[in-house]
Order: structure tokens, then C-alpha cells, then sequence
């Protein structure tokens, strides 16, 4: 169903028309100028110190990180990750262009199986639209090349991000999606759904006991790709 159907069943159970052409100007006016909150401190920061403040946000939040310096070395970093956490070596991984630029012959013993994730999946790789320092948060974007499922029904989920992706604030966040919006839609519009990811799926109702796991993958491991020169220490 379109906008202009919606906002147009509204104005009709208002018993209300379109609205007069000032307050109209003025809504439009104000709905392209997206007003900016005050920007924490904490994240005015040069693009090294960006990096580590994600990469210590998101530790705190029982996630984990493996910087990387090509993408190349993927295949890799997912082996040892595997490994190290006795997780087979099959993954389901997102239709996504970065992904399918990763060079997985290197690796033949992982087997690789490209789309929307199962119940009966454990691991999955995708990769983040963008990483916001602030609270080491992973920003998903709903898209045919990012299903949903991959961070909800599996076990571990991994996510590739790349440090020219990464940014401050969660406005910052914003900005680049609302400047990127034709990728999802052709009018411009947002996505259908927008997902912020902080670690992995926990919950303390019970007794005050953290639980991880709880309503989402129990395990969120990074793969930092530093392909931004500006943010190398």
C-alpha cells in the first residue's frame, strides 16, 4: 500500500482534506531538514580513535572483533572463528556484493550456502551498512542483499563492516541512509525495517540473571575490513 493511499484513509476517517498549502509547505519543510540532537562529546573524535571506541563499545557488549586488512583474508578469519568456538563449518551467508567478492576457494572445507536463514542454521555472515561508535552498534537496512533472518534465527552471526562505513553518532548513521535511501527504493524512501544491533540477543527478566541468546543470536562476532586509510592508528 502506497503513502498516498495510507495518509489518504486517514484524512478520510478525520472527515479532513488535504491540508492548506502553508501548513503543507511547512510539514514538507520540516521533514526535509531532519533536526539533529545534540552530539555526545564521546564521539567527536578523530577516525583512529572511532575505531577503537567501536570496537570497545561493542566488546562491552560481549560481542567480539577481528580486524582485518583485506577482504581476502575473510575465509580465514571465519575458519578460526569457527574453530575456536566449536561451530561447524557451514554458514549461511547474504546475497551481498561484498561477499561474493570474498575469495572463499582459498577455503573449500567451509561450506557455503547463499540466502535467508533457517531454524536449523547456526552461523551466518552478512555485512553491516554502517557501524555507529557511539554504542558499537551494527545499523541493518532491510534489502534483498541483507535478509533479516541472518541475525535472528542463528546461532552466531557474523558481520562483515567495513571502517569507511563507520561513523560517530547515530545521526551520522542516519544521514547516510537517508543519502543512500534510492539503493532501497526507488522514490527515495527509507527501508521497510531498519535493525541496530548492540552484541548479541540477551535479557535479564528472569531473576535478574543475564541470559545471552535470549531472542537472537547468542554470539556476534565483527570482521573490522580496514579498507579507510584515515582510520588506521
Amino acid at each position: 500500500m502506497s503513502r498516498d493511499i495510507i495518509l489518504a484513509g486517514i484524512r478520510r476517517h478525520l472527515r479532513r482534506g488535504p491540508l492548506p498549502p502553508d501548513q503543507a509547505a511547512m510539514l514538507s519543510a520540516r521533514l526535509a531538514e531532519h533536526p539533529r540532537h545534540i552530539i555526545p562529546k564521546r564521539v567527536q573524535l578523530s577516525r583512529p580513535e572511532l575505531v577503537s571506541l567501536f570496537v570497545r563499545n561493542l566488546e562491552k557488549e560481549f560481542g567480539s572483533v577481528a580486524r582485518l586488512a583485506e577482504l581476502a583474508a575473510v575465509p580465514q578469519a571465519v575458519a578460526e572463528y569457527l574453530a575456536a568456538q566449536n561451530l561447524p563449518n557451514e554458514l549461511v551467508i547474504a546475497p551481498h556484493p561484498d561477499l561474493r567478492q570474498i575469495p572463499w576457494a582459498s577455503h573449500p572445507l567451509l561450506k557455503l550456502r547463499e540466502g535467508r536463514a533457517e531454524p536449523s542454521d547456526l552461523v551466518s555472515l552478512s555485512s553491516a551498512f554502517a557501524g555507529i561508535a557511539e554504542t558499537g552498534t551494527l545499523m541493518f537496512p532491510s534489502a534483498p542483499e541483507r535478509p533479516t533472518t541472518l541475525n535472528l534465527l542463528v546461532e552466531a552471526a557474523i558481520v562483515l563492516l567495513r571502517t569507511s562505513r563507520l561513523v560517530g553518532p547515530y545521526e551520522d548513521a542516519w544521514d547516510l541512509l537517508r543519502a543512500e535511501g534510492t539503493r532501497y527504493n526507488s522514490s527515495g524512501f527509507m527501508p521497510r525495517n531498519v535493525m541496530l544491533i548492540t552484541g548479541p540477543s540477551r535479557s535479564a527478566d528472569i531473576e535478574q540473571t543475564l541470559e545471552l541468546g535470549a531472542h537472537g543470536p547468542r554470539r556476534l562476532h565483527v570482521l573490522l575490513l580496514e579498507d579507510d586509510p584515515t582510520a588506521k592508528g
